[in-house]
């Protein structure tokens, strides 16, 4: 079964500052996006990748390709104004075609090997992989229109969402479908489009790592700097 990496590349990082989206900051020389395009393009496992930028950072995308770097990219692609535009826009290329899919946010560049070999393992079974971690903290749900409590779920139920996220094509492709037909449809992540339209889908939890952090803050650039220098990944300059 051949198995496609999207690396999603197309956020604007608003919540961050500053004019220059996270994937492109810079840590010890290298790029947050290129240290996650080595993760996925190092599995022997993983036989293709598409990375979805957005267009006004295209060109900065074709300058870290430049030179053949990821020969196992085949697609880079412009992205939508949402994250499940940027799906839906790689989703296109495979229309019909039996695979694997894998897709991970570029702005998580500590994602392990361990955690790519699992989400490809679980595929052989399961039509839907996450990946997650279990939560630490209590999570409260707020009454929007008072700002007060309105519940507090139990957290050994509670689990924090990672990437990469897995599927079989034809799962995600059917999910969409169906997604695209509600008026109200809204996301943040796609085992949520599988979870909601497909809900028969049975969906495999795969331990996340609490190294696999998302970049949000620019603050958050010392520590990924401090794990990377843990795990002995080179780095440029």
């Amino acid at each position: 079964m051949t198995h496609i990496a999207f690396i999603l590349a197309g956020g604007s990082g608003q919540r961050a500052g500053g004019s220059l989206p996270k994937q492109f900051w810079k840590v010890n020389g290298k790029t947050i996006l290129e240290y996650s395009l080595e993760s996925f393009h190092s599995i022997s496992s993983i036989d293709e990748m598409v990375l979805i930028t957005h267009p006004a950072w295209r060109q900065t995308c074709e300058g870290i390709l430049a030179g053949n770097r990821f020969p196992k990219i085949r697609h880079l692609i412009d992205g939508g104004r949402e994250r499940y535009l940027s799906v839906l826009a790689a989703l296109k290329l495979y229309e019909g075609q039996s695979c694997h899919l894998l897709i991970h946010d570029a702005v998580r560049p500590l994602v392990t090997r361990r955690i790519i070999e699992e989400v490809i393992a679980s595929l052989q079974k399961y039509g839907a992989v996450n990946v997650a971690i279990p939560a630490t903290d209590t999570i409260i749900e707020v009454d929007p229109e008072h700002n007060c409590i309105s519940r507090i779920p139990d957290r050994s139920r509670l689990y924090q969402v990672q990437t990469p996220q897995g599927f079989h094509n034809e799962v995600l492709q059917k999910a969409y479908r169906q997604a695209l037909q509600d008026p109200h449809f809204k996301t943040t992540d796609d085992c949520g489009v599988v979870k909601r339209y497909l809900p028969e889908q049975e969906i495999k939890i795969v331990p996340g790592d609490i190294t696999n952090l998302k970049l949000t803050y620019q603050e958050d650039l010392i520590l990924i700097e401090q794990l990377l220098k843990n795990r002995g990944i080179e780095c440029a300059g």
